[in-house]
């Protein structure tokens, strides 16, 4: 299990983002208030529930020794968290259940799509690196958007971790959460698995890819 907690984020970031849903990208503070809607709330619980529990069910590798009874007992009695899933699956992460908070026995779910989510690529790492680009920008930056669905940016020892549970990004890259003194000289960290090896680089912030998005991390 992995040695994190629970809790805010301490990595460089600043609030900015967008979202994705039915094939469509749209601003995250949209995506994740469509699990508000009152006359379909408790339909759409229902639904992110049994994507949760089939994809759970699928992946027992990424959760070992780890009940789905457990994982239902904990979402049932953190609705706000559920909302966060849902606007996890609705970017495209594939939201997945890979590990246990040793210090508040917290279920920490990760975006385990198989590549990149597509729903949130094409992204600069940060708000500073968006601002400092003055012609053709982005739509967006990764910690902004993490920031407005809830989500933190994945560290890398946790992408580490996921890779143990199978293979990602092999296609693709994911922007990863970054120390501030790197942050500080203009550098940003990513991921991915290539020959199948995992490999972490940098990038200059304000680089951005249509194959590079980010992978989060929810603890429930």
């Amino acid at each position: 299990m992995g040695a994190w907690f629970c809790g805010p984020a301490t990595f460089w970031g600043l609030r900015q983002g967008v979202s994705y849903h039915a094939g469509q990208q749209t601003n995250a503070a949209v995506g994740v208030a469509m699990v508000h809607r009152d006359g379909r709330g408790a339909e759409e619980r229902g639904e992110i529930m049994q994507v949760l529990e089939s994809r759970f069910a699928q992946h027992p590798e990424r959760h070992p020794d780890i009940d789905w009874d457990d994982v239902l007992a904990r979402l049932e009695t953190l609705p706000g968290k559920l909302r966060v899933l849902q606007g996890m699956e609705n970017t495209g992460g594939e939201p997945d259940v890979v590990d246990v908070d040793e210090r508040t026995g917290g279920l920490v779910f990760f975006d385990c799509s198989p590549e990149s989510p597509i729903g949130r690529r094409n992204l600069r790492f940060d708000d500073a690196a968006l601002a400092a680009r003055k012609r053709n920008k982005p739509r967006g930056s990764a910690m902004g958007e993490a920031e407005r669905l809830g989500i933190e940016l994945l560290t890398e020892g946790q992408y580490a971790l996921l890779q143990s549970r199978g293979e990602f990004d092999q296609k693709t890259s994911s922007w990863l959460a970054t120390p501030e003194d790197v942050r500080q000289r203009g550098g940003a960290l990513f991921g991915d698995r290539r020959f199948g090896r995992t490999f972490v680089y940098h990038n200059g912030a304000e680089s951005y890819y249509a194959v590079r998005g980010f992978r989060g991390r929810l603890c429930v």
